[in-house]
C-alpha cells in the first residue's frame, strides 16, 4: 500500500524546471551529494523496484519507494528514470509528475535519457508548455531523441506548424541527421490538410535518406499522411506497394484508410492480398474488414469473417465483435436484428462500444425503435456510461417514434453529461424537435450548439422545410454562406422540398438556379428532387425536361417521374414511362408499384390496376403493402365497384388499416352509397376512435342525401369528443410571397378587390351557363343562402385574387390542403373560358389543369 506521503492528488501542477548544475559548481564542491552514500539497503530496494516495474506492479514499486524514503535512503537517478519511463507506459501522468518534483528536491543532476523522458510525459499529458520549456533548458544535453521527443510532441497535440519548424530548425542546426522517429513526427504533422505539400517534400527527402526502405514506421507514416492531408489514396497505395517490408501493421493501416474512405472493395482485395501472403489478421484487421463488408452490404463475405474470427479465437475481442453487430445489422435484407443481437448476446464482455452498435442497428433497422430504447435502458442499469454516440442514436430513435416525452428525458441526460454541444449529439435533438413539429426547440437546440456544422444546418432547414416554414429555411442558407461552410446537395434537397411543400414555384425555380451555379445540376439526388419539386408545383413539363436530361437514372428518378404523371392525370405517360423504366433494366420497388396503381386509379383503368397489381410478386417478387390495397381499393370504389372493393378488402392477407378503410369511404361518398360508408366508417373509429377524418366523411355522406338529423348527431359527438375538422385553406403564390385564404376569408389586405373580382366572375360564369350546384353545401339552410357559401370557398377566394394579381400570360397555380369541392371545379372550368386562362388546381389528391372549358382529370375524380 502507498503510504499517505506519496498518495497523489487528482491534479498536479508540474515542479520548477530542474537541469544540471554548472560544471564550476560542481568544481568546487568539497562534498559528494547525499544520493552518492549508499545504505547497506539500497541496492536490495532498488533491485526490488526494478523487478516490481517488470511485471507490471507499479503500486508496489512506489511502495517500495516510499519504503526507501521513510529510511532515510535516497533513490538514485537510474532509480528515479525506471520510475518514470513506467509512468509513462502506464499514462500515470500524476505520478510522473511526482517523481519529476522528487527528482528536483533531490538535486540530482538530470540527464539526457531522464529530460526526454520527461519531454515525453508532458507531451502525452498535453502539457506542451512545460514540455517546450525542458527542452529549450536541455542546451547542449539535447541528443537526437530529445529533437525527435519535441516534433512528436508538438505533432500529437496539433501543433503542426511547430513541429514542422522544430523539424526544419533541427536540420539547419547540423548537429544531428533526423532518424526514423524524426521523420514519423513530422510526416505525422503534415497528416492535416494544407500540409500535404510539405508531407510531399519529406516523402523525396526520406527517399534520398533510405530511411524509406529501412524502417516500416516511416512508411506506415506516409500513408496516413497522403489520406489524411489530401484523401489521396492513389499515393497512399503506392507508399504501401513500394515498401519492401511490411508487417500485419502495414496490411490493417492501408486496409483500414481503404474502409474508412469508402473504397470497401479495394479494401476486400488488399486483405485477400493480404491473406495469400501469409499474413494472420489480428482483431484490428478483421474488425475493418468486417466492416468494409457492411459497407458494402455482402453478409455472405461477412459470414466468412466470422467464421475466420471464431477459429482465430478473435470473435469475443469486442473491436470484433462490434464490427460484426453492425454488419450483420446493415446486411439485413428484411430489416431483422436476429443475427445481430445473437452476436452482441453471445459476447463475454459489454462496452459503451458494443452496446451502442446494437443500439444504433435496432433504430437503422427500421420499426425496432422501442427494442433501442429498451436496450439503452439495460444499458444504463449495467452501469456502463453512454457516449455521444449513444446519445445520438436513442434520440434518433426517438425522433423516429415522435416520442418526444421520452426524448426530453433523453436530453436531459445528454445536459447533465455535458455533451448538449457535441454535434452529433445536438444534430439529433434538432431533428427530434424537427420530426415532432417543435420548431421553436429545434432552434434552440441549434442555437446553443459550440461549433455549428453542415449537418447542423441541413436539419434544421429540413424541418423547416417540412413545417411550410421555407422562408426560415432560406434565411438559414443565407447564414450558412455567410459562415462559408458551403452548401451540400442535402441542403438543396432540402429547399426544394420546401418550395414543393408549399408550392413554391418561383422559389424552386430560384433554388434550380443556385444549385446550377453551386455545380450539383448532374447529381442524381439533386435532379430527383427537381422532378419531385416542379411536379408537385404543377409544372409537370419542366420535371420532365430534368428527367429526359438526366444521364443517370436511378428507381427513384424513374419512380419520381411517374408519380409526376400520375398526379397530373396523366396516365397515359405514366404507364409509359414505367414501360421504359422495366426496359431501361431498373427495377421498380414497392413505391414505384404506388404510383403505377395511382396512376391507373386516377383514371378508373381497371384492368389495367389488376394487371400491375398482380404482376408486382409475379413478376418482381414484391409482396403488396397496405398502400397498394389502398390504391386497388381506392380505384375500384372511385369506379363504382364499391361491392368488389369490400369483397377484396375482407381478402385481403392481414387485417385493413384505417387508410384503406378511409379510401372506401371517401368513394362511398362520391358515389352516395350510404350502406357501404357507414361500415367503413364504423372500422375506422374501432381502429382510430378519435379520427375526426372519418366522423368528417360520415357527416358529408348523410348531408349529401339529406339526413340532417345524423349529421347534427355526428357533429355533436365530436364537439364532445374535442375532435374539430381541418380547416380548408388554399394559397397562391405571387411575387415570391404565398398568400393564404380560408372560408369567407376577409383578412387579406386586397379583400375589397378580391371580392369585386369574385362578384364579376360570379356573373361571367353564369351567363356561360354555370349554375351553383348546392348539393356542396353540407348545411341545412336556404338555397340562396347556400349559393353565398358556395362563393366563399378558399379555392374561389384564392381564384378571384389571382385573376387581379398575376399576369395573363402565365397559369394561375392554386394550391389546397383537402380535396377541391366539386362546385368548385365547375366553376373554374367556366372560368378558364371567361377568363382566358389556364387554372392548375393541386389538391389533397391531384391536379387538375384546367384550360378552355376542360380538365385534364376529365370529370374523373
Amino acid at each position: 500500500m502507498i503510504s499517505p506521503c506519496l498518495c497523489l492528488p487528482s491534479k498536479i501542477s508540474p515542479p520548477p524546471i530542474k537541469f544540471s548544475s554548472s560544471p564550476s559548481r560542481r568544481r568546487t564542491s568539497p562534498q559528494p551529494r547525499p544520493y552518492t552514500l549508499k545504505h547497506p539497503n539500497f541496492e536490495s530496494l532498488k533491485h526490488e523496484i526494478i523487478r516490481q516495474l517488470d511485471v507490471g506492479h507499479l503500486n508496489h514499486a512506489f511502495s517500495t519507494l516510499d519504503l526507501m524514503t521513510q529510511q532515510g535512503i535516497q533513490p538514485d537517478l537510474i532509480t528515479y528514470s525506471v520510475l518514470l519511463k513506467s509512468c509513462i507506459r502506464s499514462r500515470d501522468f500524476n505520478r510522473g509528475k511526482k517523481i519529476h518534483s522528487l527528482m528536483v528536491e533531490s538535486e540530482i543532476d538530470f540527464d539526457n535519457v531522464v529530460l526526454n523522458s520527461l519531454i515525453s510525459l508532458y507531451s502525452k499529458c498535453g502539457d506542451i508548455k512545460t514540455a517546450k520549456s525542458l527542452f529549450e533548458g536541455m542546451g547542449r544535453k539535447r541528443d537526437l531523441v530529445s529533437w525527435s521527443a519535441m516534433i512528436s510532441c508538438f505533432a500529437h497535440n496539433g501543433f503542426e506548424y511547430e513541429a514542422v519548424d522544430t523539424f526544419y530548425e533541427m536540420l539547419e542546426n547540423g548537429e544531428y541527421y533526423p532518424n526514423e522517429f524524426c521523420f514519423s513526427g513530422v510526416i505525422r504533422a503534415c497528416s492535416k490538410p494544407g500540409f500535404g505539400w510539405i508531407g510531399e517534400v519529406i516523402h523525396g527527402f526520406v527517399l534520398k535518406t533510405g530511411y524509406f526502405d529501412a524502417d516500416l514506421c516511416v512508411g506506415c507514416a506516409l500513408i496516413d499522411m497522403y489520406v489524411k492531408s489530401e484523401a489521396d489514396l492513389v499515393s497512399a497505395r503506392r507508399v504501401f506497394d513500394e515498401m519492401p517490408l511490411r508487417n500485419v501493421v502495414a496490411w490493417t493501416q492501408m486496409i483500414t484508410r481503404y474502409t474508412q474512405c469508402g473504397f470497401g472493395r479495394e479494401a476486400v482485395g488488399l486483405f485477400v492480398d493480404m491473406i495469400s501472403s501469409e499474413f494472420d489478421p489480428d482483431m484490428f484487421t478483421l474488425s475493418n474488414i468486417i466492416s468494409a463488408s457492411a459497407e458494402l452490404g455482402c453478409v455472405q463475405l461477412g459470414q466468412q469473417l466470422h467464421s475466420r474470427a471464431i477459429r482465430g479465437g478473435l470473435v469475443m475481442d469486442v473491436c470484433v465483435g462490434c464490427s460484426l453487430v453492425d454488419m450483420y445489422a446493415k446486411c439485413s435484407k428484411d430489416g431483422s436484428m436476429d443475427d445481430s443481437r445473437k452476436v452482441f448476446d453471445r459476447m463475454g464482455y459489454h462496452n459503451v462500444m458494443s452496446w451502442t452498435a446494437v443500439i444504433t442497428g435496432y433504430v437503422l433497422s427500421g420499426g425496432n425503435d422501442f427494442e433501442a430504447l429498451k436496450l439503452f435502458c439495460d444499458m444504463i442499469q449495467g452501469q456502463v456510461k453512454p457516449n455521444h454516440f449513444t446519445f445520438s442514436s436513442v434520440l434518433k430513435a426517438c425522433a423516429n417514434l415522435a416520442d418526444l416525452n421520452t426524448g426530453k428525458q433523453v436530453y436531459s441526460q445528454v445536459v447533465k453529461l455535458g455533451l448538449a454541444s457535441v454535434n452529433c449529439v445536438g444534430n439529433s435533438v434538432i431533428s427530434m424537435y424537427s420530426k415532432s413539429g417543435s420548431m421553436e426547440e429545434a432552434r434552440k437546440a441549434f442555437d446553443i450548439l459550440f461549433e455549428k456544422n453542415l449537418v447542423s444546418y441541413n436539419t434544421l432547414i429540413d424541418g423547416y422545410a417540412k413545417t411550410f416554414d421555407a422562408d426560415e429555411a432560406f434565411r438559414l442558407v443565407n447564414q450558412i454562406e455567410d459562415t462559408g461552410i458551403g452548401l451540400s446537395s442535402f441542403t438543396f434537397a432540402s429547399l426544394l422540398s420546401g418550395a414543393a411543400s408549399i408550392g413554391s414555384i418561383a422559389k424552386g425555380e430560384k433554388i434550380h438556379g443556385q444549385l446550377l451555379k453551386a455545380g450539383f445540376s448532374s447529381e442524381q439526388c439533386i435532379n430527383n428532387a427537381l422532378i419531385s419539386m416542379y411536379s408537385r408545383c404543377g409544372n409537370i413539363e419542366s420535371a420532365s425536361k430534368v428527367f429526359s436530361k438526366m444521364d443517370d437514372k436511378n428507381v427513384i428518378s424513374w419512380t419520381a417521374m411517374i408519380t409526376g404523371f400520375a398526379k397530373h392525370g396523366f396516365a397515359k405517360k405514366a404507364l409509359e414511362t414505367f414501360h421504359d423504366m422495366i426496359l431501361s433494366g431498373i427495377r421498380p420497388n414497392e413505391v414505384t408499384y404506388v404510383a403505377v396503381l395511382s396512376a391507373c386509379s386516377h383514371v378508373g383503368l381497371v384492368a389495367e390496376g389488376w394487371e400491375h397489381f398482380k404482376s408486382m410478386a409475379r413478376e418482381h417478387g414484391i409482396v403488396p403493402r397496405m398502400e397498394h390495397y389502398a390504391c386497388m381499393v381506392d380505384l375500384l370504389g372511385r369506379s363504382g365497384l364499391l361491392e368488389e372493393a369490400l369483397d377484396f378488402i375482407h381478402k385481403m392477407p392481414f387485417q385493413a388499416d384505417s387508410l384503406v378503410w378511409r379510401t372506401l369511404l371517401g368513394a362511398s361518398r362520391i358515389r352516395e352509397n350510404m350502406e357501404i360508408g357507414k361500415l367503413a366508417a364504423m372500422q375506422i373509429l374501432k381502429l382510430e376512435p378519435n379520427d375526426p377524418a372519418a366522423y368528417i366523411l360520415l357527416s358529408n355522406l348523410y348531408a349529401s342525401t339529406g339526413k340532417w338529423d345524423h349529421v347534427m348527431e355526428i357533429r355533436k359527438n365530436m364537439k364532445e369528443k374535442n375532435l374539430t375538422k381541418e380547416a380548408g385553406c388554399s394559397w397562391i403564390e405571387t411575387e415570391n410571397n404565398v398568400h393564404r385564404f380560408y372560408v369567407g376569408d376577409t383578412s387579406h389586405p386586397r379583400a375589397e378587390e378580391i371580392y369585386a373580382e369574385l362578384d364579376a366572375l360570379c356573373c361571367k360564369i353564369k351567363k356561360l351557363g354555370y349554375v351553383p350546384n348546392t348539393d356542396f353545401v353540407l348545411h341545412d339552410v336556404e338555397e340562396e343562402q347556400k349559393e353565398q357559401y358556395l362563393f366563399q370557398h378558399s379555392e374561389k377566394i384564392a381564384l378571384a385574387f389571382g385573376l387581379i394579381s398575376t399576369s395573363k400570360s402565365k397559369p394561375i397555380r392554386i394550391f389546397k390542403n383537402l380535396r377541391v369541392c366539386g362546385d368548385c371545379h365547375t366553376a373554374m372550368k367556366f372560368a378558364s373560358v371567361a377568363s382566358d386562362r389556364e387554372i392548375v388546381v393541386r389538391d389533397s389528391n391531384r391536379f387538375h389543369h384546367i384550360k378552355d372549358g376542360k380538365c385534364s382529370c376529365n370529370d374523373y375524380w
